[in-house]
């Protein structure tokens, strides 16, 4: 005892790190020592002092720094904030400020109908593109039908974020090849990143180009489920192929799709991936006091208040989150209606 041993392998050091660092050494002037590197002791003290009333006293340079039990962050003199800060009950302080506070609630509303719009038009436009290419391999007059059935679905085995990526450099205003064609046959060069309406547009795009296949497989299974009876009796009565779309594939269609056009409806509202590769948010909401963009949906959108952007507005992403929850969990309650069978 008050002898020193042989020191340990640095190897040693690192595996019981945890177990020195809490050791407590007293050197020879009574100051209380703790390990501060691998190899070295030094005196520690707490930076701060927790005083009466909440506030903390800095022992370095004796500065008194101010609770604010209202946000949660100590102030200093100047009345700044100083991270990270403490912990409040703030109970519905938070959504009242999406719906009270205009430099929120804007762009949140702003998002929001972006949000619904996007998921409605991608199930939209996805179906559509899914239902004429199905119809048009359902046709008796085409040859090669498996090389057509494989080479449209063929986007489908690629992994989404490899496609969005692709299409991230097609898109380039300067050079990609979108807007060098454009610009060879019309003299055109759209700045896809930064018109929130062409930035819309082409999120929209992509999107129907990556679930299209989706539709498509779903869409060829149940043409080929409706019996060719209708049809032949429809052309006996002089219907043309509009009337057989709208009065028999559509209504036999539409039933059993309805519970997979809602789950699709249901992850196009969180698809985080694309929005997060293709054009992270961008272009920026003017005039928004949090992280937001023109491209951004609900969940990017929380995203960025929560981590990015110097946001770090925990307390309002989980009540903006709380509020996607509430609306897929009413989608999800929808879905398990519509697919519920009766016997």
């Amino acid at each position: 005892p008050g002898e020193l041993g042989a020191a340990l392998a640095l190897r040693e050091v690192i595996q019981r790190r945890a177990e020195l660092e809490q050791w407590v050494l007293r050197g020879s002037d009574g100051e209380l020592l703790r390990l501060y590197g691998l190899r070295e002791v030094a005196a520690v003290k707490p930076l701060y002092r927790l005083l009466e009333g909440g506030d903390l006293l800095n022992t370095r340079s004796n500065e008194r720094l101010e609770a604010d039990h209202a946000t949660g962050f100590y102030l200093d003199s100047h009345g700044n904030k100083v991270a990270p800060g403490f912990t409040v009950f703030a109970g519905t302080s938070n959504f009242a400020k999406v719906l009270t506070d205009p430099s929120i609630r804007g762009p949140f509303l702003e998002i929001f109908v972006w949000t619904v719009a996007f998921a409605g038009l991608t199930v939209l436009f996805t179906l559509a593109v899914g239902l004429v290419l199905a119809s048009l391999l359902q046709w008796d007059l085409v040859r090669g039908k498996a090389f057509y059935r494989l080479m449209l679905i063929l986007p489908y085995a690629v992994p989404a974020f490899i496609s969005i990526l692709v299409f991230r450099g097609l898109f380039n205003q300067n050079f990609g090849e979108i807007n060098l064609l454009l610009n060879g046959l019309f003299g055109l060069r759209p700045d896809w990143f930064s018109d929130p309406t062409l930035a819309r547009s082409m999120i929209l795009m992509v999107n129907t180009w990556l679930g299209y296949p989706y539709m498509l497989l779903l869409c060829m299974g149940l043409l080929q489920a409706i019996p060719r009876d209708l049809y032949e009796a429809s052309a006996m009565d002089g219907a043309t192929p509009l009337d057989n779309l709208l009065k028999i594939t559509l209504p036999l269609l539409i039933k059993p799709l309805a519970p997979l056009l809602i789950a699709s409806f249901a992850f196009n509202f969180n698809n985080f991936v694309l929005i997060t590769l293709l054009t992270r948010g961008g272009p920026d909401i003017i005039g928004a006091t949090t992280p937001a963009g023109t491209t951004d949906l609900l969940v990017s959108y929380t995203y960025r208040i929560a981590f990015q952007d110097s946001g770090q507005n925990f307390a309002l992403a989980a009540a903006i989150a709380t509020l996607i929850f509430l609306v897929v969990g009413a989608l999800a309650w929808l879905n398990l209606k519509l697919s519920k069978v009766k016997v």
